[in-house]
């Protein structure tokens, strides 16, 4: 074989020709990802494995997303449903649940959050998608990306790309979705609420806390074990106080390692051919139905606890009951503080704030025990 003959098969072997223009497009939705992680700063730590992963799963003839692929292995953590309770795990490590034990009635707040999940899980249904398909796409309106992954890939893993990317494509944008509803939904008034600090919490408090709302919790949703489990133990890894070594390893190494092979398995369920359908657009609007749905059900709780507190409660807090912690926590601090530069609302937030993380992965497990059923 001379040198042309070499160069003529290398050429051939090249993936060129074999580029469709749903790739193209889709490998140009994973840049944009990569620019809105880098340039605007949008959830960067997952945005940029997702847009990559979305890159790397529409390279023709390389693959790496087919039966034995390298990023069909790493797929596996998502398919056996192992990195989303390891994200929580790390999630637990970095939460502190003082805010929310200061204040249990901010539970409530947390909880109202989640009616967008359920609004939406009826109007997908209405819109012709199965109960699985219609719980998964609900599920974006917790705002809280590993439930989502770890919901989706057990109901309808055919879905997992699209409602991957809407649900930390909305968390990202937290700042831009919620302060208008939130203004829509509150007067002045209510925003310049100032509201004192929730008073310290003891450490015994603190340590008991994971123990026993782990165990009541899985009892009464058991699907929800997994993530409410593994919550549980990285926040009693952080309360107990002599397992630092632990707790620093699932706040750090373990999060970080995770939350790469993560990304990058959600970004390679992207392929051109099954994310440009018109399902994809119903997915893409119903999820951001179901985020504004869920702040506007945590505000509007929010305004009846104002009422009953006799304007004790700022209703703003209401807006941090979705899960994305501590996006939404953050908005409303800075909202109080257009409005009243002396308050300060950002502890009082993280209370419905955290609240919403188990808010909710109950959900997530309501929606697993109800499936299936026909209605």
């Amino acid at each position: 074989m001379t040198i042309i003959d070499l160069i003529v098969k290398f050429i051939q072997g090249m993936a060129f020709s074999a580029l469709t223009w749903q790739q193209l497009v889709m490998m140009s939705v994973g840049c944009l990802l990569i620019y809105l992680a880098i340039v605007k700063g949008f959830e960067p730590l997952l945005l940029i494995p997702i847009g990559f992963g979305a890159i790397l799963c529409n390279l023709p003839l390389a693959g790496l997303t087919a039966p034995g692929g390298l990023i069909d292995y790493f797929y596996y953590g998502v398919k056996l449903a192992i990195f989303p309770p390891l994200i929580f795990m790390g999630i637990g490590a970095m939460t502190d649940f003082g805010p929310l034990l200061a204040r249990p009635v901010t539970f409530l707040l947390g909880a109202s959050a989640q009616l967008g999940i359920f609004i939406t899980l009826l109007g997908a249904k209405a819109l012709g998608f199965t109960f699985p398909e219609a719980a998964s796409i609900g599920i974006i309106g917790g705002a809280d990306g590993p439930t989502a992954i770890f919901l989706t890939s057990k109901l309808a893993p055919h879905l997992l790309g699209p409602i991957a990317v809407a649900a930390y494509s909305y968390m990202a944008l937290v700042p831009v979705i919620q302060p208008p509803i939130i203004k829509l939904l509150t007067s002045k008034k209510e925003r310049m609420v100032v509201m004192s600090d929730p008073k310290p919490v003891s450490k015994r408090v603190k340590i008991l806390f994971p123990i026993v709302t782990g165990i009541f919790t899985s009892l009464i949703v058991p699907d929800a074990a997994p993530l409410l489990g593994m919550l549980m133990l990285g926040n009693l890894f952080r309360e107990s106080g002599v397992v630092d070594r632990l707790a620093k390893t699932a706040q750090n190494e373990l999060i970080n390692i995770v939350t790469i092979f993560l990304g990058i398995s959600v970004g390679s369920r992207m392929s051109g051919e099954l994310f440009l359908t018109w399902g994809t657009i119903k997915i893409i609007i119903l999820g951001v139905i179901a985020f504004s749905m869920g702040t506007a059900g945590g505000v509007l709780f929010g305004k009846l606890m104002y009422v009953i507190t006799h304007g004790k409660v700022n209703p703003m807090i209401g807006a941090a009951g979705v899960s994305a912690v501590p996006m939404a926590a953050r908005v409303v601090q800075k909202l109080g503080q257009k409005e009243n530069p002396s308050n300060f609302l950002l502890m009082n937030a993280m209370g419905p704030n955290v609240a919403g993380v188990i808010g909710s992965a109950i959900a997530a497990g309501v929606l697993l025990s109800l499936n299936p059923v026909t209605f």
